[in-house]
């Protein structure tokens, strides 16, 4: 695949950067690349981290990987720093910076690994550059926010040979790991259709956007925050949570949960990637008669049907489900009324030609039905289960990333987290599509619901059969914001 080239403008990095001064770092520990190059061990045999985006999500990460009691966190980088204050308490000997690409030039050589929790538009910007930089990378679960981006992180990930990891922490559980031993012993026969549901989106979603402009808060530096985003001007509570339901910033509920809910049909079938896809979506009304017509911002309510192709552990093609907002599918027949489908709002239900099996949020607690079934299960383990589960995988992550390239496995590195990536943006392409069939050739909203049914040419990465979709791909960036060297 080729790769995107830097404009003139960013040809030289610090060109763009800010020329503050920046007080030397107190941290004394040295990276292991300084000492030894790529895979050398540090007599401390420590990876020290920086992390972009330490607020929220990425404070806990980052936390996750100082219990691993096998990493420093060496560098902190936000754009918001009242949302970042907690992590620079809890880590004051970290270099504190606002801009990634400022951290990065001044400080690559002194640090190995780079966790990121920003939100969802500028993964893969951050992301990349690190591993051009030759850095580890975690990424916040959805790896990406286009299908473009999937494909060149995943790419990178052997170009540079960097250890890779997505923060679907579920992927390290046992319930994936056992899916598999009772799927391979023949106990539910040959799968060819999954259910996924969840009870997101909890944030606005299906509005428009509005029309009162907002003061910057004095911490926030909005034009960082937007990145590689169409400028807009500030508006209230969208950050530091509500950009998730809006296209130009966030993936929606398949963004949020998808990754959670679909990692384990993918890694018990072997699923890579869809050849085609449908949708249809819920509506809005803004009065009692009218329909509300809101393409910037993710519907409230989905149902997407993705088509996956024979692999070596189905006999035939696999038809997954994905539902959100609410809509769950009907309760399988081998569950009594008062038995918990999946965990209630969320879950994940595999039918075989010989039976059935389920699990919660994060591929946990996995079940055969009927629940009797459960009593006197009698298949072997024969998958190393990620010690401490899904706390385990940010270890798991450390451990490798120490070890070397190649050297120990992930549970969801780029080879795996990008294809189920693209699966879930993918999906949102054909919600996206509900939206632009709406328009007739005059360019008039029609408000009824449409079931948009889409074609997808792989190795194009190309809807084939609508093609005013494919501008969501490969979204353009803002200026000044490229993707590659």
């Amino acid at each position: 695949m080729n790769e995107l080239k830097k404009d003139q403008e960013s040809t030289d990095r610090r060109s763009f950067l800010k020329t503050t001064a920046v007080a030397a770092s107190a941290f004394m520990i040295v990276p292991r690349h300084v000492l030894g190059g790529k895979g050398f061990l540090a007599p401390s045999d420590r990876l020290i981290v920086a992390g972009i985006g330490v607020g929220g999500k990425g404070q806990s990460d980052i936390a996750e990987f100082a219990k691993s009691g096998k990493a420093d966190i060496g560098y902190l980088c936000d754009v918001h720093d009242s949302r970042a204050a907690n992590s620079v308490k809890a880590f004051p000997k970290a270099k504190y910076y606002r801009d990634w690409r400022e951290m990065m030039d001044k400080e690559s050589k002194n640090f190995d690994a780079v966790s990121v929790s920003t939100p969802d538009h500028n993964h893969a910007i951050q992301a990349l550059a690190a591993m051009q930089l030759g850095k580890h990378v975690y990424v916040q679960k959805p790896l990406t926010h286009d299908i473009y981006e999937a494909r060149a992180l995943t790419a990178a990930a052997i170009k540079y040979k960097v250890v890779t990891q997505m923060g679907n922490q579920g992927a390290s559980n046992d319930g994936p790991r056992q899916m598999k031993e009772w799927y391979d012993a023949g106990l539910i026969g040959d799968v060819h259709t999954v259910y996924a549901w969840t009870d997101r989106p909890v944030w606005p979603q299906g509005i428009p956007w509005s029309a009162n402009k907002a003061d910057v808060p004095k911490d926030l530096d909005w034009d960082l925050w937007l990145g590689t985003a169409p400028y807009k001007d500030f508006v209230s509570k969208l950050v530091p949570f509500n950009w998730r339901g809006w296209w130009d910033y966030g993936t929606g509920a398949l963004g949020d949960m998808g990754c959670h809910l679909l990692e384990a049909p993918f890694s018990v079938l072997n699923l890579k990637y869809a050849s085609e896809v449908q949708a249809s979506v819920g509506s809005v009304y803004v009065d009692e008669f009218k329909r509300g017509y809101f393409p910037d911002s993710c519907p409230p309510s989905s149902h997407v049907t993705l088509k996956f192709p024979k692999t070596n552990k189905t006999k035939g093609d696999v038809t997954v489900h994905w539902m959100d907002g609410g809509i769950q599918p009907e309760r399988p027949e081998e569950l009594q009324a008062n038995e918990t489908f999946g965990d209630g709002g969320n879950g994940t239900l595999f039918i075989g030609t010989k039976g059935k099996m389920m699990s919660e949020t994060y591929s946990a607690n996995p079940k055969l039905l009927p629940l009797s079934r459960n009593k006197d299960i009698k298949v072997p383990a024969k998958f190393a289960r990620v010690p401490g589960g899904a706390s385990g995988h940010y270890k798991q992550w450390v451990e490798a990333a120490i070890a070397g390239y190649g050297k120990q496995e992930v549970s969801s590195g780029f080879e795996i987290a990008g294809p189920l990536t693209e699966a879930l943006l993918m999906a949102n392409l054909a919600i996206r599509g509900v939206d632009v069939q709406r328009k007739n050739a005059e360019g008039k909203i029609s408000y009824p619901g449409r079931n948009v049914k889409l074609l997808w040419d792989n190795s194009q990465m190309k809807i084939t059969n609508l093609d005013d979709v494919n501008q969501f791909v490969k979204r353009e960036y803002r200026k000044g914001w490229t993707l590659g060297a």
